[in-house]
């Protein structure tokens, strides 16, 4: 017992859910409490997509017993008249055996050809889903997977780091007989071994510390057709702008600085995941896309298509983004043309906008490809909702996840990005309408308008600039301001006069559902400095104070300072060393 004791004397038991770990109070192994949120909506999208699988499997073999049924009676009735001339004939000619053989080979050799069955569809009985943590760490979201979603299957924890692989072993036996059945943890690139277990996995989740882009291409080739990739970037400041040519260079798309920046940041992700599903004939299908706290969190399912992908230009973007007063346009890549009774491809009509905004005057950036079709699927948002609703007490995190799910749930899902009223209101130096004015007058307009999860301030609506500028007009005409500088962006818009006359009597749609009921869509963080944590091996110092506080800095410190001493003793202890070691830290991890 007291050796016992000895041995978790430098470890802390962290529960989440269901699930315990331990961790070393070194930072020799990544962990994060913030990520509990990623965790719990993650859970819930896998007990969703486990419902779903036996939906669509049972419904697969409703329509194959069908058919069966289907085609021995069309079969017997049409073959019957044929079968007795064929009797007749031989029966003059003596070969009755051979032809009555003959006929039932071609009954059954058509049987087959009609029933074409898929062959990740042709078992009876529908398997637990396999899954694939690439990079474990601890192995607290393969435990959380393994203890907590009912039918899940075999779950495989990767990371190429010695240390987080011994602790992830260390805590499948310490989590009980369930974690040793069902998770397994290998030391392995995660690169290489998606590589080489493709189409195996119903499940991939990727979360990296960092960007997960050189992951992207073997990922996809390692999920099932119909299987759900689940992919974390936590770059944003790559994603958001602040390096556009890192952005491009590792996902494809250049970014544009602007309110609608961490939505953008999801829709490049998207369009590069796309990308590399496409150079193996598969195509992404959108089921949740979420901006939580400091990283963006996409749910995609993986299908195999030659002929699917061939829409994926219709699905890209470019974004034309006014450098003074910040409206945006949308120039789709690629079009459909109808031709004798066909469909074509042909590439996008452009450009979409002037050399300068039609509105202020000033030049465009250019951003983008960015993914314009919608990033969520309505029905499962509503799955995944009721799912966390009736098991509230299983998830740690439920009122942040049912918030953030109950906003997505209200949102236009084919309006690519948003507007922001309080920066419309700066651009034009005027006081803020309320939202719910706003909203009225849009509606009134004949438009839809909606808020958006990304941003609280965020309106996503189907109505053009000019028409949103003109309902500006119309208030600041009823709410004067004073004159500014002619060349002004505000000042040029201002100066002309609005095409509508908008209409802000309360319109009955202008508040959300979840608005009328009260129910809470933004949360707070819970604690001080929630957020990005320090990478795992790396020495924390005092800089660090912003990402972790300063009491834990000082007791990380305080800890360093006191083996330091230990190593010191023990070093005069043994004596003087004949030779100068040089030392290597191998402790970083590829894994968040």
């Amino acid at each position: 017992m007291g050796d016992v004791e000895d041995e978790l004397r430098d470890y802390n038991i962290i529960k989440e859910g269901e699930a315990e770990i331990l961790m070393h109070s070194s930072n020799t192994v990544f962990f994060n409490k913030a990520q509990v949120y990623n965790r719990d909506m993650s859970i819930a999208v896998l007990r969703t997509y486990i419902a779903k699988c036996k939906e669509e499997h049972d419904a697969y073999l409703s329509k194959k017993g069908r058919l069966e049924n289907k085609v021995p009676e069309e079969k017997n009735s049409g073959s019957v008249a044929k079968n007795n001339s064929i009797t007749q004939d031989a029966e003059a000619n003596g070969d009755t055996d051979v032809q009555q053989d003959q006929s039932l080979d071609e009954t059954e050799s058509i049987s087959e050809g009609f029933i074409r069955i898929p062959s990740w569809k042709g078992s009876q009985e529908l398997k637990a889903p396999r899954v694939l943590e690439a990079l474990a760490a601890s192995g607290l979201r393969a435990l959380r997977y393994a203890r907590e979603v009912d039918g899940i299957g075999q779950v495989i924890a990767l990371d190429n780091d010695k240390a987080s692989i011994e602790a992830c072993k260390r805590n499948i036996k310490f989590n009980g007989s369930v974690a040793c059945s069902k998770v397994e943890a290998h030391l392995a690139d995660a690169r290489v071994y998606m590589l080489t277990h493709q189409k195996e996995f119903d499940v991939v989740d990727l979360d990296p510390y960092g960007s997960p882009s050189v992951f992207l291409d073997s990922a996809v080739q390692s999920v099932a057709d119909g299987g759900i990739l689940m992919c974390t970037a936590t770059d944003m400041a790559v994603l958001c702008g602040n390096n556009g040519e890192v952005c491009h260079s590792k996902y494809g798309s250049y970014p544009l600085k602007g309110k609608y920046c961490h939505e953008m940041a999801l829709r490049i992700l998207l369009a590069c995941i796309e990308s590399h599903a496409n150079r193996y004939k598969r195509h992404i299908v959108p089921i949740l896309s979420v901006y939580m706290d400091f990283y963006v969190r996409v749910f995609v399912r993986i299908y195999t298509s030659a002929s699917a992908i061939k829409e994926t230009p219709l699905k890209l973007s470019y974004v034309y983004q006014c450098v003074g007063c910040d409206s945006f346009h949308l120039q789709s890549v690629g079009r459909t043309i109808n031709k004798d009774k066909s469909v074509k491809s042909a590439p996008g009509y452009g450009p979409v906008v002037p050399q300068e905004c039609s509105d202020c005057g000033k030049k465009f950036n250019m951003g983008g490809p960015i993914w314009s079709a919608p990033m969520h699927d309505k029905e499962w948002i509503f799955s995944i909702l009721a799912n966390v609703k009736a098991m509230k007490e299983r998830y740690p995190a439920y009122e942040k996840i049912a918030a953030v799910l109950t906003t997505i749930s209200e949102e236009l899902h084919d309006i690519p990005l948003f507007v922001s009223l309080h920066n419309l209101c700066s651009t034009l130096k005027c006081t803020s309408p309320s939202a719910v004015l706003f909203r009225s007058a849009v509606l009134n307009a004949g438009y839809r308008i909606s808020g958006s999860h990304v941003n609280p301030l965020g309106l996503k609506t189907d109505a053009p600039m000019d028409v949103i500028w003109d309902i500006m007009r119309c208030w600041v005409k009823n709410h004067p301001i004073k004159a500014q500088q002619p060349d002004k962006s505000g000042t040029v818009i201002l100066s002309k006069e609005p095409k509508l006359q908008a209409n802000f009597a309360r319109a009955a749609a202008s508040l959300s559902k979840a608005k009328v009921k009260k129910e809470v869509r933004y949360l707070p963080n819970p604690e001080r400095h929630w957020g990005p944590k320090v990478r795992a091996g790396r020495q924390i110092t005092s800089k660090h104070c912003s990402l972790l506080g300063p009491e834990a800095v000082r007791g990380s410190l305080d800890q360093e300072a006191d083996g330091s001493s230990e190593a010191v003793a023990d070093k005069l202890a043994e004596g003087p060393a004949t030779k100068r070691q040089k030392t290597v830290d191998v402790s970083a991890s590829q894994s968040s």
